[in-house]
């Protein structure tokens, strides 16, 4: 299947999911006809993984010497966009598979759907696995009967699945992005969150609100969370604490700091002894990174591993395969700009001598 090209720019501030203002519909149509006019006037930097469903949300693993691969799975369920996300109408997940790197992806099929998911409702959003003592865990955010969103974990035997849920979403669990990292010493910890959409800044009290709240611009920024795990992956092991990102200054980001404060979107790997934290700066469309010294943090703000792509999110991951690194991600290339239906892509990550992580534009512009 030829991918077309088109829809280089897309204005991001004025396309769908988190669009500030619903009187500019029109505005926003008019940008995407003008955008469809534009075919071949960019080089994408990479082609999606899969062409025959579409695929956002990447959360990429080393299990069994394979690369698997766990989106959100995008469909046009007909749903009008607003700022709090409802397009995004996601309703079950699949599992892909690489043998390597540059092989063919292998579709699992369906392995979990929001009808198994006894508290779900819906709006499946972006998961991520886990594996422990040979058993495989998918942690899953969803909307529950009363339209918030909780974190869910299903398991299974196979890291293709399919995937059983447990009857309850995660006691204390809140907000969207679940991704879970395993440390060096075998310690799980989880961490997630997100704004607007993803309703973290009504949990400012411990409780939920029923209206957005966001600090002051010179404030510092809302803060993804973490928990340690238990033993058994199913629930958390102690509250849910902040996770600070910090300038070079060693202040928090602050609120205002649209290029750099956090999103959505959370990853964390390691690389040379140091905790690399990365996310979605979301309404500015980077995916940005951070370091520290422990899963906790703090971590300070580094820059940007990639820059906006077409569409208005991105979502991505990480991971190491015989001894390189690749970056997991998703555009709307395929779909011709619609923001709501996505194509996972990867491209390889390079790390200067320092360990900084060279920025990555996932298109070019052609003359």
């Amino acid at each position: 299947m030829k991918l077309k090209q088109s829809l280089p720019i897309l204005l991001p501030a004025l396309i769908a999911f988190g669009c500030k203002d619903n009187n500019k519909q029109e505005e926003k149509d008019e940008v995407a006809e003008d955008s469809l006019a534009q075919q071949d006037t960019i080089r994408y930097h990479s082609e999606p993984l899969i062409t025959d469903h579409y695929t956002a949300d990447p959360s990429a693993h080393v299990f069994e010497d394979k690369i698997f691969i766990y989106p959100s799975h995008d469909w046009d369920s007909g749903k009008p966009e607003d700022d709090t996300g409802n397009h995004f109408n996601m309703k079950d997940y699949h599992v892909y598979s690489m043998e390597d790197p540059n092989g063919e992806v292998t579709d699992h099929g369906e392995v979990l759907t929001v009808e198994d998911v006894a508290w779900a409702e819906r709006q499946m959003w972006a998961p991520d696995a886990a594996e422990k003592d040979g058993k495989y865990y998918l942690f899953f955010p969803a909307k529950d009967k009363d339209d918030i969103f909780r974190i869910g974990v299903a398991t299974s035997n196979n890291p293709e699945g399919p995937f059983t849920p447990e009857e309850e979403p995660i006691e204390g669990s809140y907000s969207i992005d679940p991704a879970v990292y395993k440390d060096t010493d075998g310690e799980y910890y989880m961490y997630f969150g997100g704004i607007w959409g993803g309703q973290l800044q009504r949990w400012q009290t411990g409780e939920f609100a029923e209206e957005d709240e966001y600090p002051a611009d010179d404030e510092p920024a809302l803060r993804p969370k973490i928990a340690k795990m238990s033993d058994d992956l199913l629930s958390f092991a102690e509250e849910p604490k902040d996770v600070e990102i910090l300038d070079e200054n060693g202040e928090p980001i602050t609120t205002g700091d649209n290029d750099r404060r956090f999103f959505e979107a959370a990853w964390v790997h390691q690389y040379n002894d140091k905790y690399y934290f990365s996310y979605s700066t979301g309404d500015t469309h980077n995916i940005a990174y951070a370091i520290g010294d422990s899963p906790y943090g703090p971590f300070t703000y580094q820059g940007v591993i990639l820059e906006p792509v077409v569409g208005w999110t991105n979502h991505h991951s990480i991971v190491e395969y015989e001894g390189k690194w690749y970056l997991f991600y998703h555009d709307s290339s395929l779909s011709e700009g619609k923001t709501y239906l996505r194509s996972m892509k990867m491209m390889e990550i390079e790390y200067d001598e320092d360990g900084k992580i060279k920025t990555m534009q996932s298109y070019t512009e052609l003359d």
